[in-house]
């Protein structure tokens, strides 16, 4: 076997993901482990679970990653395959230093990675990340003496996991009837025998696990989600849910058969925790005026973090948050688990409709409803960071620059009296040579009056460049 080169693009802010044996090789992942464990011993660090999802390549990976740490010294506790949120419970409840999982999330078959976290299942920062990518590229990992080796052990807590859940929900009176579509992923592994051990009545589609996902895509979507729609209304279900391929985003569809965005979803759930502590909501700078709209009112302090499921359970922990929604479908709810596992969703929303015994249906439609689009604007990749620095100054000037946001992009909200009630976002993408604006209105009016000026001033930047 000879040396493969090591590709710098598959090292990304916030994981590492490749196609399996193009520019992702199980040498490829011996070294990142060695990496990581070099990284984690100069720490101070010692222990990192391992866990990986049902992808046809990721039994294989997780060894590799393994065998590089275990050669750098650090002891591995391997959890084999399963959920994401198994994982790292695994890791928070062992109280290990770091939880490394081994998966590509929602991304075709071919795709797989490792993602990382901190034991209690914090996402790494960018400058973690950047940290270990440096060290396998620089080829700077350590490896230890045959008697420094790291210690190894197999644990499965599983049953642990469901126990706790358990433990947290029941709903011996409720008959409430849910469809549950695993989507051929990790998920299928555990979310069934959660919903019987809390005894949601539950009909199943794609639960057998097959990592070629004949079924659906990983990633669920309004448009991947027919099958589930239609077997909602087809059993007059209270609501449906879709996990992706990992576990750790989640889709609602509620009894109509419309499946709600990740705003929607997180206002009712965020409605019910704060009745019972008012605190901070997090929300990042995507989502929807509707997170501000409905919840201060309720007494919720709405905190606007950048797009990244890392910065939510980083925020989420440091502001000791409510709840923190992420637009893709990643949500935390901290007094539960300081980690994104999607399976907590479900049984929020089951909690609810028994709390208030509403239709899902009907919670929806009690929200006001706020048109949103989003454009793709192309600009080269050597070029878009620079207009988005023009666009600042220039967006700073006309609205000062208080006004403008540019924590992740550059988001400003605009009152009645000057567009109209609305915010938009222009926001580089940081995979492709995109540049992206999204405008919310209150009005249809508003929103294509808003999208037309950005995109104008938008373009004309990009011009210029």
């Amino acid at each position: 076997m000879h040396e493969k080169q090591i590709p710098a693009h598959i090292f990304r802010a916030y994981d590492i993901r490749g196609i399996f044996n193009d520019d992702l090789y199980p040498e490829t992942m011996l070294k990142i482990g060695l990496a990581l464990g070099t990284y984690a011993g100069e720490r101070g660090e010692k222990s990192v679970v391992v866990g990986n999802d049902i992808r046809t390549t990721s039994p294989l990976l997780s060894n590799a990653l393994i065998s590089g740490l275990l050669s750098s010294g650090i002891d591995v506790t391997n959890v084999g395959t399963t959920s994401f949120g198994v994982c790292a419970f695994s890791g928070w409840m062992l109280e290990k230093d770091i939880t490394a999982y081994i998966t590509a999330s929602h991304l075709p078959p071919e795709w797989n990675g490792v993602k990382l976290y901190t034991g209690e299942g914090i996402g790494f920062s960018a400058e973690e990340n950047e940290k270990i990518r440096d060290i396998v590229l620089e080829g700077k990992g350590k490896e230890v003496s045959w008697s420094e080796v790291g210690n190894y052990q197999m644990v499965d807590l599983r049953d642990e996991y469901i126990e706790y859940i358990t433990e947290r929900f029941g709903f011996e009176s409720a008959k409430k009837e849910i469809v549950l579509d695993c989507g051929n992923g990790s998920m299928g592994l555990v979310a069934l025998d959660v919903m019987k051990q809390v005894k949601l009545k539950t009909e199943a589609l794609f639960s057998n696990p097959d990592p070629s996902f004949p079924n659906r895509p990983s990633e669920p979507t309004d448009a991947s989600l027919g099958a589930l729609k239609a077997e909602v209304t087809r059993k007059r279900a209270d609501f449906g849910v879709a996990f992706d391929g990992d576990g750790d985003r989640v889709a609602i569809v509620d009894d109509s058969g419309r499946m709600l965005s990740a705003d929607q979803c997180g206002v009712i759930i965020a409605k019910a925790l704060l009745e019972a502590r008012t605190g901070t909501v997090l929300a990042n700078v995507e989502c929807s005026m509707l997170v501000e709209r409905e919840l201060e009112r309720l007494g919720g302090k709405i905190d606007r973090i950048p797009v990244g499921h890392t910065f939510l359970t980083m925020e989420a922990k440091k502001r000791n948050a409510v709840l923190g929604i992420e637009s893709s479908g990643h949500y935390v709810i901290p007094s539960f688990f300081p980690f994104d596992d999607a399976m907590v969703i479900p049984l929020k929303i089951a909690e609810i409709l028994v709390k208030t015994g509403k239709k899902l249906s009907e919670l929806v439609d009690e929200l006001p409803k706020y048109p949103k689009v989003r454009k793709n604007l192309q600009c080269d990749d050597d070029a878009k960071f620079e207009v988005m620095r023009v666009l600042a100054d220039r967006l700073a000037s006309e609205y000062g620059a208080d006004r403008i946001n540019t924590m992740d992009g550059i988001r400003i909200d605009l009152k009645e009296e000057e567009e109209g009630e609305g915010w938009v976002l222009i926001r580089a993408s940081n995979t492709s040579p995109l540049i992206r604006v999204t405008v919310e209105g209150a009005t249809e009016e508003i929103k294509d009056k808003l999208m037309k000026k950005f995109v104008e001033v938008t373009e004309d930047a990009i011009r210029k460049r």
